[in-house]
Parts: C-alpha cells; sequence; structure tokens
C-alpha cells in the first residue's frame, strides 16, 4: 500500500516534471540552438541566411515535390533537405512554412508541379533484383505573395542552402540594385555572359557603354581586357562616375599574353593613370608561380605524337588571402596572365585614400618576367627560377573625392580574363569571389560568408613531392598497423583470460 504522504509526494514531482516539460518545449519554440561540429558548420544555418530570415514579412510557403524510396544519395539528399528546411521555419518566427509532396502518385500534384517549373527526371534503380527506370521528382517552390521561384531539381547538397537563401533573398528585396558590364564596340561580343546570367541572378545587369554619362543608378562597374586606350569621353564620363561614388571592379594585365602564338606585348592604354590616381599601379611585368594551372601540349614519342598536361608557372593558383569578406572562406583562385599590382597610399590629385588592402597573391615561390616575354611551356629557363616572395595580384583601393565628396572603391584583379566565357569564369572559386566582390561593392553582405562555405578545393596534385609520398605510405601502412595491433590486443585478451581459468581450475 502506498501512503497517502507518498502519494501527495509522488503526484507534486510529476507534476513538477509536467511543468519542466512545458516550459522546455515552450521555451524551444523561440530559442534552440545546434551542435555542429563540421568544419564549416555546414549542417546549421549561416549568419547571412539568417539575416535573410529576418527580412522576411509575410508568409513564404515552401512546396517540396520530393519522391519516396530514392536510391543512394538521392535518399539522403531528402533527408538533409528536411533537416534544414525545419532550422529555417524555425529561425523565422513563423513566417516559413514547407510541406512535402508526393506527386507521382497524384495527377493534380503531378500538374501543379509541372506548373511551377518542377520537371521528373529518370533515375536508374534497382528494385526486385531488377534495373529499372523510375520517375521521380526532386524539386522545390518558394510562394511569397505573388512571387514564384523554384529550385526544379535538387541532385546534391552541396550548396543547397545557398540556393535556398539566394532564392529566399531574390523575393523579399523589393528592388533590385543595378549592375553594369562595360560592353565591346562588337555587338556579338558575348564574352562575359556566363558571369551576367549568375549576377541577374540577384541584380539587374545591364551593358554599358561609356560613350555616354553612365546612369546614376549602377551602382557597380564591371571592365575587364581593356588592350587601347579610351577616348576623352570615354575617360571623362568613367572619372565623374567615379567621382560621384559609383563603384569598379576591373580585371586587367598589363600585357597581352597568346599562348597560342606564345607572344607577348605589353598594353599601351590610358586605363593604368586611371588606376594610378587609385594609388594600383601595374607593373609591366608577368607574374610566374610554383603553384599553377597545367596547360595541354602536343609532344613526339617516337613514331607518335602524344597529348600530355605540364605545369604552366604563368598561370597561378593562389591560396594566399587577406583577411577580408570579398575572400573569406575561399582556399583558391585561378589566374592566366597576371601582372603585379604595386600600391601606393598616396593618391595624387583630389583624392585621398582612405585604405588600400591586398586581397590576395601568389606563394613565396614566385618571381617575374619583364621586357622580354618567352611563354614556352617547356624548357623555359624562368621556371627554374621561382624563388622570389609572393607578388600581389588582386587588391582593393578606396577614394574619396575632394572635388565631390564622393566616396568609391576599386577591386583591381590582374588578369585581363577573369571574367570571361571560356576563361576565368570556368573556376567555380573565381565565380564566387566576382559575386563576393560585387557584394561588397554593393554594400550587401548577406550572401558573401555563404557562397564559399562549401568550397573546400584540396587537390592531392597541388602537395610537395615529399608531402605526397609521406600521405601514401600513411594510407598502406596505417590500416595494416591497425589490424595487427587489434590482433595483438584481442591474442593478449585471450590469453589473459585462458591463465585467468586456470588458475581458478587448478
Amino acid at each position: 500500500m502506498i501512503s497517502v504522504h507518498n502519494k501527495k509526494s509522488f503526484l507534486l514531482y510529476l507534476g513538477f516534471c509536467l511543468l519542466v516539460v512545458i516550459l522546455l518545449n515552450i521555451i524551444s519554440r523561440n530559442w534552440h540552438f545546434r551542435l555542429d561540429f563540421t568544419e564549416n558548420n555546414i549542417y546549421s544555418l549561416s549568419s547571412s541566411s539568417k539575416s535573410v530570415i529576418d527580412k522576411i514579412d509575410d508568409l513564404l510557403t515552401m512546396k517540396v515535390y520530393f519522391s519516396e524510396n530514392l536510391p543512394g544519395e538521392y535518399g539522403n539528399n531528402k533527408r538533409y533537405l528536411q533537416d534544414i528546411l525545419e532550422e529555417y521555419e524555425a529561425l523565422s518566427s513563423s513566417n516559413i512554412r514547407f510541406e512535402f509532396y508526393l506527386p507521382e502518385n497524384d495527377e493534380k500534384l503531378e500538374e501543379e508541379a509541372m506548373k511551377y517549373g518542377i520537371q521528373p527526371v529518370q533515375l536508374q534503380v534497382i528494385e526486385n533484383d531488377k534495373v529499372e527506370i523510375k520517375k521521380v521528382y526532386m524539386g522545390m517552390v518558394f510562394i511569397y505573395g505573388d512571387q514564384r521561384e523554384s529550385i526544379p531539381v535538387i541532385q546534391t547538397t552541396t550548396g543547397l542552402e545557398y540556393d535556398i537563401t539566394t532564392k529566399i533573398k531574390k523575393m523579399v528585396d523589393s528592388q533590385k540594385k543595378s549592375i553594369g558590364i562595360v560592353s565591346s564596340a562588337d555587338p556579338t561580343d558575348r564574352k562575359n555572359e556566363t558571369i551576367s546570367e549568375i549576377l541577374r541572378q540577384s541584380y539587374d545587369v545591364r551593358p554599358t557603354n561609356l560613350d555616354t554619362s553612365i546612369p546614376n543608378d549602377i551602382s557597380v562597374l564591371l571592365m575587364n581586357g581593356v588592350e587601347d586606350s579610351l577616348s576623352v569621353d570615354e575617360m571623362q564620363n568613367l572619372m565623374g562616375y567615379l567621382a560621384r561614388g559609383g563603384n569598379l571592379f576591373i580585371a586587367q594585365c598589363r600585357i597581352k599574353s597568346d599562348l597560342q602564338t606564345q607572344s607577348a606585348e605589353p598594353v599601351q592604354s590610358n586605363i593604368f593613370s586611371l588606376l594610378d590616381i587609385a594609388g594600383l599601379h601595374l607593373k609591366e611585368n608577368l607574374v610566374l608561380d610554383s603553384q599553377c594551372g597545367q596547360v595541354t601540349i602536343s609532344q613526339n614519342r617516337g613514331f607518335f605524337r602524344m597529348n600530355s598536361a605540364v605545369n604552366y608557372h604563368f598561370f597561378p593558383l593562389i591560396h594566399e588571402f587577406s583577411d577580408h569578406v570579398t575572400v573569406s572562406g575561399l582556399e583558391q583562385l585561378r589566374l592566366l596572365f597576371s601582372s603585379e599590382i604595386e600600391y601606393n597610399p598616396e593618391l595624387p590629385g583630389d583624392t585621398l585614400s582612405t585604405g588600400i588592402i591586398p586581397l590576395f597573391e601568389t606563394s613565396d615561390k614566385s618571381t617575374t618576367m619583364e621586357q622580354f616575354f618567352n611563354l614556352s611551356p617547356l624548357e623555359n629557363p624562368a621556371f627554374s627560377t621561382l624563388t622570389e616572395p609572393g607578388r600581389i595580384v588582386g587588391a582593393l583601393s578606396t577614394m574619396a573625392w575632394d572635388s565631390t565628396g564622393g566616396l568609391s572603391q576599386i577591386i583591381l584583379v590582374s588578369d585581363s580574363r577573369f571574367f570571361e566565357d571560356n576563361a576565368g569564369s570556368i573556376a567555380p572559386e573565381n565565380t564566387i569571389f566576382t559575386m563576393n566582390a560585387v557584394d561588397y561593392l554593393m554594400g550587401d553582405s548577406d550572401l558573401v560568408a555563404l557562397r564559399s562555405r562549401e568550397i573546400t578545393t584540396r587537390p592531392l596534385k597541388d602537395l610537395e613531392d615529399g608531402t605526397k609520398a609521406r600521405w601514401k605510405w600513411i594510407n598502406i601502412l596505417l590500416p595494416s598497423i591497425l589490424v595487427i595491433g587489434l590482433g595483438a590486443f584481442r591474442w593478449k585478451q585471450n590469453s589473459n583470460r585462458t591463465k585467468m581459468l586456470e588458475e581458478i581450475y587448478e
């Protein structure tokens, strides 16, 4: 029998526990945390995503059309997606709701998914010991007021948070800011289409001609590969744009180089005078680095002509970055023929430097080539002189203009093809930096830290030979050592147990 006193104590204890559970649930609805031990916290929403979520002032609905029983990694994608959407919802103060649907079993849902631009994809799956082609859905749509944005296919979790946050930001930002890309005189020239299409996801991108005054609503201007002097009107329009507070991102080398003909010559242009005004002097040289990209060459091997890839030290791989938001989280950039940037904090004319920041430089096994340019990828004497300190190849200058009171910024990358299709834009790291730089010049850094969060470029071919050999032997020997060690441990355990049993039963 339970006494009255014990029964009352038990009920009080039960009531207290129930009250604690209720309070914890109420608190957890509005305040929660997550333990994430991954290197870049990829399983937790970044501060960039949280700042975008804070801008949502109306109901945002996410409809996810995702099939069940997907094979392998696709099933993991669904679990990851649901997990991350729960965190979006929890941080949104009830402004975000999401729901999963199975459209393959419902004609109305299939029609609805297709209306939102989510088409089924075909996957090869194994069912009942047979290989079959299965029609599946793996997309989602965002509905915010009368706006619609969709991710038609989610094939990987890499960059998924960035994609979701970008779609949300695009809808909650009421007005798109404008970017101008300096257009060529040739209307068929489409060299910058790749980066233009990517920037259009967040900004209004317009071709801009320097022959006329640059519109006031263009916040950032992109230029690359100037090979001749600007006209008087073009220079005046560009200087006027900067003087009233416009910002410029320019990709420009001091040397015009052609790998096919292995020729190089200095570029003669007044654009370098403008950069000098900003305190960014481009030296008349080419930078070489031991950490570099490769080119494919044809060589005679007996009776055959074979293609092979060789290191080309005129294509630096950048791993040395400053502590600046535009390069935050980046691990690598790829440049093609770059010149050294020499910066001068004392600016001439009516400009006043408020800061020049080197953004990135080559490794401490670099050198430069001047006057006579030998671009041969084979038996080039310059390749044996890579012993000098790193050279700055990317920098930021901030200027205050006395004449207008404007404050402008210039980011210079000393590679004339950094924005070009089939050149710098091929490297995803370069695109990440370009978007970071544009956001920074716009004064909008919501997505900067998020873009490079999952970019990890650590190829083994960039390691020193000694480091490669060390890791190779570790991979060969360590598993064997662990197995032998485990066997010795188990043998010792069994021996001790046998000895103990012998002592007991003797």
